[in-house]
Formats: C-alpha cells, structure tokens, sequence
C-alpha cells in the first residue's frame, strides 16, 4: 500500500486520453490512496462522471456537484485543501494556455488557480498542438510557477497521425505522483549507482557462462531509491524492464562493460551529496578465454576442456573514496555466512554489506528475499518481497549514514 492515505486530486480535461485516466485512478487506489476527480463540461462528452464516481469511489466535482454548504469540500477552493497532490491527466493545449496565463473559466482552471502547492500536468494534444510555440512557452512557463510537466509521447494519434502529443503512459503518471509524495530531503537528488544481474561471459560468438542472478533485487533497490527522489543509474545485464523511464538504464553484459561503467558513472556523479553505490550484481569469478566465430564440436572432440582465467573484482578495482558503498554478498555456507560477510567491509574498504544466504526457500530469482544488512554499528535484518525489503533497506541505510555527507 505505498500510497496509503495520501489524498490524490484528479483533474479531466477533454482530450480522447482520457480513458487512460481510468487505469491511472486504478492504480493509486490499488496502492491505497483516496482519489477524488474533477471534469471539465467538455470532458464529460467522452466519459460521464458516473464512471470515474465508480473507479474511484467518490462523488466527481463538476458543475452539478459543486456545493458551498459548511460541511462539504466539493468545491473549487476546499478540495484544493483537502488534495495532497494535484494531478490534470489529460491536459488538453487549450487547458495548459489557459493555466499558463491564469485563465480559470471552468471549474479545473478555477481549483488549480486556487491550489498552492505542486501540480502535475500530463499533456494530450495533437502534435501540430502541443508543438505549437505557444502551447512549447507556456509549459515552460508552468515550470516556473509549481508545475512539474510528464512530457507527452510519440505514438500513432487518434487523429492517424504519429509524433508528439500521446498522454504518457498511466504507469509513468503514476510513478511521477508518487515518487512527489514519498521522496525525502536525503535522498532527495542525490546521485545512486547501481549494479545488477549476472555477468555474461563470452566463450565464442555464440556461447557463454553466467549465473542465475536475476537482477530483480537490484530493480526493486533502483525503483525504491527513484520513488524516494534519489537519481537512479542501473548498470545491469537484466531484470531493468518496466522501471519508471526516468531511472537510467545503462544495458552491459561482461564484467569489463559492467566495470567502465559504474567507473564511468562514478567520476561523473553530482557531489553535492555524497554518492550511493549498491554493488548488487553478481559479477563471474572466472572468466573463459574469447573465441571468434564458433567453436566446432568436431573439432573440440569427446571432450571439452574449458579453461577459465581469474576474472577482475569490480568491488575492489573501483576508486570509492567519494562514495558510500553497500556490497552485497551471497552466500550456501549458513555456519559461516556471516564472519565471510563482515570481513568483506574491510577487505574490500566498503561501509556496509547485504548478506544474503541461498536455499530451497530463498534462491536466485525469487520475488521474495532476506537480507541481513550489516555495518561496523551492527546488523538489522529484513525480509519480504524484493521491493519492501528494498524500501526498509534504503530508510536503515539513510538512518546508519545521515551523517557522511
């Protein structure tokens, strides 16, 4: 329940995007907000308000529905009051130019002339619209005066015509809302590297070694991170699809890939606050030598024998001087598991370590994890799915180096 008794202001203007709409209320009443909407009189031509009163369960304002009396919000003024955030999906070019020049002749340019606090805008509108350089003046313009604006998309109109201009997608919307009413000044900006999946490593042109790691603990790590306002860089092999688009994905395969990579990503982070790196890949130990073309098996014989090199230790090699490092380290040996985990912290000159140890309940590739986090201070252990657990990590590591920057 990420939203969880966060009140979500909803605003319709008339545009064919908004059947979108319907699937963006779905999802943040799935995460457990409250959701209230309001229609333009021209929306109301493509969806009756009956059918967003049933989706969201709430009475919609619009111009039959708003009420001056003492005890009820639905009006242009309190509702603004009672919404955490306002979000106007679609937002049609005739509603972003009226909202740029403070023209409120309709209920929804009345409530978002009245509400002070941030607005979220998704443009919808034909491409010769929405790059018309006075709808492009006006978004700029709404940047300025606490509007944050979900870029449209390129896409085959309702019109036939392709380019710019299609609403972005419910889930991106959604994101966006949420990662306004979760993030924390902490991780508010501030620069996170990310590694992830296993490495591949080439034996010939159409063969390889790697391992089961599946990347989805470090996804779960960089949408956690993203919905708590930090900027996101995932270096990874796999498991990064349906991550909000703004996390930025860098796609590797090798360990060398994966290596100049995160170097890459390092030197070029924002220092203002001190980096992140959650080294949550799980890089091969040994490496076979590259073969071009394809090996033969007539020519290999009854048996292969594949001779493999020691592979570069990524956690070792890279300079983290400027940089909070968690390493994460799996482990089959449970007796053992955790002394192997804390001497990591020292040999490998990192600030803390996530132990995860392997069985018939806790394998790779599973939705579900326990991690135990430990530092110099001590441990603390979580478990759940990937994400909770992602989301618990992120607040103890803010809480074990909230003073480092």
């Amino acid at each position: 329940m990420l939203l969880k008794d966060k009140n979500i202001l909803v605003g319709i203007s008339s545009s064919i995007a908004i059947y979108k709409s319907l699937e963006l209320i779905r999802l943040y009443i799935k995460q457990g907000a409250n959701v209230k909407v309001i229609m333009t009189k021209a929306a109301e031509k493509f969806i009756t308000p009956l059918t967003f009163e049933a989706i969201s369960q709430n009475k919609v304002l619009c111009d039959e529905t708003e009420s001056w009396d003492k005890k009820s919000i639905y009006n242009h003024i309190d509702i603004g009051k009672w919404a955490d955030i306002f979000v106007i999906a679609p937002a049609t070019a005739n509603t972003i130019n009226k909202l740029a020049n403070g023209i409120a002749d309709n209920l929804l340019t009345q409530t978002v002339l009245a509400y002070p606090k941030l607005k979220l805008i998704a443009p919808a509108a034909n491409t010769n619209m929405i790059q018309n350089q006075i709808t492009v003046s006006s978004l700029e313009k709404l940047k300025n005066y606490n509007f944050k604006i979900i870029s449209s998309q390129i896409k085959e109109l309702a019109c036939k015509d392709v380019g710019d201009g299609a609403m972005a997608e419910p889930d991106e919307i959604f994101y966006e809302t949420s990662k306004q009413l979760l993030k924390v000044e902490y991780w508010n900006n501030r620069e996170v590297i990310i590694s992830g999946g296993g490495t591949l490593e080439k034996i010939d042109d159409v063969r390889y070694i790697s391992n089961f790691s599946s990347g989805k603990m470090a996804s779960s790590l960089a949408k956690a991170l993203y919905l708590k306002g930090a900027k996101v860089t995932l270096v990874s092999s796999r498991g990064y699809e349906n991550l909000p688009k703004s996390i930025k994905i860098l796609q590797v395969s090798s360990t060398n890939q994966m290596f100049e990579n995160l170097k890459k990503s390092i030197e070029n982070s924002e220092k203002s606050k001190k980096p992140f790196l959650f080294m949550a890949a799980a890089v091969s130990d040994y490496i076979p030598p590259k073969n071009d073309g394809k090996l033969k098996k007539e020519n290999l014989g009854e048996t292969w024998n594949l001779q493999l090199s020691l592979n570069i230790d990524i956690l070792n090699s890279l300079e983290k001087k400027d940089i909070i490092t968690i390493g994460f380290k799996a482990e089959m040996d449970k007796q053992n598991a955790k002394n192997n985990a804390t001497s990591m912290i020292e040999k490998k000159n990192i600030d803390g370590v996530c132990l995860n140890i392997i069985d018939e309940e806790n394998y790779f590739g599973s939705d579900s994890n326990i991690i135990e986090f430990i530092t110099k201070n001590g441990s603390s252990t979580f478990s759940g799915n990937k994400f909770e657990i992602s989301m618990d990590l992120i607040n103890k590591v803010k809480d074990e180096f909230v003073n480092n920057d």
